[in-house]
């Protein structure tokens, strides 16, 4: 067990879970599911899992026998590629993910139950003036980016995130032939909620749009617009009386998740040696994703630092959990020329221009 890549993150959701499950009882509140862009969580996991498994089987079967015979291929590629042990790799990372997510936002919502509804956002105001030379960072941005334009572009983004990180994680998971480079990327997200949950405790603060909502008064109407106004209404009736509503809590600034998972992200793809595409496209997403945050009021200046910090914890204790601390390889995610699936194995480097065959193993 403890050569188990997932070791660590099982213990991990375990705990978070417990504390979510010990919290609902003595709080006398029930736990809720987090509706996502698919809908529940027990509805979403097992949509993405079978997203998941079909884009790793059906390509392989087209290779193999092509279109006409397609179901012939998905049954040769099966048998042949999927053993039970990589499935229950798969299947481990999904669901260590998602308790830990729920978690995490159960834990989120019982914050002003638990903290009495305490803020410190006035101490990161203070903070956000003076790393801004006495101005609000915002406005700033506001001022030199405009306010219609560019909301659309960062609001895309922003909400983007939604969607991308649990793609990226279904990728890692079923396209990797070495099992424990998709154990380090759930393990890493999975991190992210559990310490976002205590930083959420530590240092509670709402955020600057509902702090000084009037500072963005001025923002084109968008899709950030829309989920802001739903949270405030949550946040409302949710304060009004926690045991009496249906809705879930989930105001909480410091530190930005946001920050911490894109960053987490990026930080990956690096360590893992993904195509420069790849690696440069991760990075944009996160610079993209940490001026939304100041933009439209998500987070102070403060919370992109927590958030940072997060995600490079995240990242280099899930290397270390699943076996993969100091590597540093040229993987691709669709690698074709292995069947590692061991987290002490050493996989091919394969550069570019240069064959499987005629690649060498290193460490770094």
């Amino acid at each position: 067990m403890l050569r188990w890549p997932y070791t660590f993150a099982v213990a991990v959701t375990v705990a978070i879970t417990a504390t979510a499950i010990g919290s609902a009882l003595y709080l006398d509140l029930p736990l809720k599911d987090p509706e996502g862009f698919l809908g529940p969580a027990y509805v979403r996991l097992p949509l993405l899992a079978l997203m998941f498994f079909a884009a790793g089987i059906v390509p392989a079967a087209i290779r193999r026998t092509g279109i006409k015979r397609l179901p012939a291929g998905i049954s040769e590629a099966v048998r042949e590629e999927w053993s039970l042990k990589r499935v229950g790799y798969i299947a481990t990372g999904l669901i260590t993910f998602y308790a830990c997510y729920v978690s995490y936002r159960n834990l989120k919502s019982y914050l002003p139950v638990f903290r009495d509804n305490v803020l410190y956002d006035h101490l990161l105001v203070d903070m956000d003036y003076w790393m801004a030379f006495g101005q609000n960072p915002a406005v700033l941005m506001h001022r030199w980016m405009g306010t219609d334009v560019m909301a659309e572009i960062l609001s895309f983004a922003y909400i983007a995130y939604l969607p991308l990180i649990p793609i990226t994680l279904g990728a890692f998971l079923v396209l990797n032939r070495d099992l424990s480079i998709g154990a380090w990327y759930a393990t890493a997200l999975s991190l992210n909620w559990v310490l976002g949950t205590l930083s959420y405790y530590a240092l509670p603060t709402v955020g600057p749009a509902f702090w000084q909502p009037q500072l963005f008064t001025d923002l084109s109407t968008t899709d950030v617009t829309a989920l802001q106004r739903s949270l405030f209404r949550n946040r409302v009736d949710v304060l009004a009386d926690p045991w009496a509503s249906e809705r879930i809590h989930g105001v909480a600034g410091f530190a930005s998740l946001h920050t911490s998972v894109t960053f987490a992200a990026a930080l990956f793809m690096s360590r893992t040696g993904q195509r420069l595409v790849i690696r440069i496209a991760a990075w944009v997403f996160f610079l993209l994703t940490i001026t939304a945050t100041i933009y439209f009021g998500w987070h102070y200046i403060a919370d992109v630092i927590g958030g940072v910090v997060i995600g490079w914890m995240s990242v280099s204790l899930g290397a270390w959990a699943s076996g993969n601390r100091g590597r540093r390889r040229r993987w691709g995610l669709t690698r074709a020329d292995s069947d590692v699936d061991e987290p002490d194995a050493q996989p091919a480097t394969v550069t570019v221009g240069e064959s499987a065959d005629g690649a060498e193993s290193r460490a770094g």
